[in-house]
């Protein structure tokens, strides 16, 4: 990625997320699990044994081993199985998960949870992510993710019983690195990581990002890219999937959320946003998170 750090960063810190666990514990025999239809998305990590990730309409199942860690962004049809073959799967009844046994030769141990994505904000980098994303235990590019899941290693083998506070951090953390790590190296995502990508754009999503408050037009931003108006607006919509005006909509209301948790008024934070009118801003911040600024500073608060 040619962006700076500080982008990638403040792309991060764009994901308003919590983190809760659901299941901590063993499967032994035929079984099989899955979180579809619950509309939420989900992690699961592979802290003793083995199993298999089948995802519905994908022929190739996924071999987890310990060590590894499945991201499922996207409520999709799917089983976590220990049955290497889709319809061995489909078969497997469903278990309870029996608590984890350090010193256990069989079955799998797994630690799995839920991911919430707060508000529209989230959609920055969400909704440019894969459905599903895989950490290998072998991965030498995601090292302090290792080191994070070896920590979780740790704190699954505590007796009497880990500490789920401690996990959900953990695994909160963990999802943090890798996310990290596709916004630098998957060429392949669009949103505001492919306009990082580019040289033309980048120095432009800088200055939107420095001077939110400024007057844009999409002359004036296509003036910072050397693009004529017509040109600059197809290619910037062709890498990013959005509009330029809503690229900005959204690098507004994200400046507007850190100034409201600083506690600023909604007058304050509404001038600082670039909005010389408080209905205006009211209208444009409801529209992208759901929420009136002033609940939403009350909430912070």
């Amino acid at each position: 990625m040619n962006s700076s750090d500080v982008l990638v960063d403040w792309l991060l810190d764009s994901l308003e997320l919590n983190t809760s666990l659901f299941h901590v514990g063993r499967y032994c025999g035929d079984w099989h699990a899955s979180t579809h239809g619950l509309a939420q998305a989900s992690f699961h990590l592979i802290v003793q044994g083995e199993c298999w990730l089948h995802i519905d309409g994908d022929p190739t199942p996924q071999h987890l081993n310990n060590g590894d860690a499945v991201f499922l962004l996207r409520d999709f049809a799917f089983r976590l199985s220990g049955h290497a073959t889709a319809a061995g799967a489909q078969e497997c009844p469903r278990r309870q998960m029996l608590p984890l046994d350090s010193t256990a030769t069989d079955g799998v141990g797994l630690v799995c949870g839920f991911f919430h994505f707060q508000s529209g904000l989230s959609t920055l980098i969400v909704d440019t992510l894969p459905s599903w994303i895989i950490l290998r235990a072998g991965d030498p590019s995601l090292a302090a993710a290792r080191n994070l899941f070896e920590l979780i290693l740790q704190e699954c083998a505590r007796t009497p019983a880990p500490s789920s506070a401690l996990l959900e951090r953990l695994c909160h953390l963990l999802f943090l690195y890798v996310l990290r790590q596709q916004v630098i190296d998957n060429t392949e995502l669009g949103g505001l990581a492919a306009l990082g990508r580019a040289p033309a754009f980048a120095p432009l999503l800088e200055q939107l990002i420095a001077h939110p408050a400024e007057p844009w037009s999409l002359e004036s931003m296509a003036a910072c890219t050397g693009l004529s108006r017509s040109a600059f607006f197809k290619r910037f919509s062709e890498l990013c999937g959005q509009s330029p005006g809503q690229v900005l909509l959204m690098i507004r209301m994200r400046h507007a959320c850190e100034l409201l948790k600083a506690d600023q008024t909604v007058a304050e934070v509404s001038l600082a946003a670039g909005y010389q009118s408080v209905a205006a801003f009211t209208r444009a911040f409801h529209k992208v998170t759901g929420q009136q600024p002033g609940a939403y500073r009350r909430a912070q608060a």
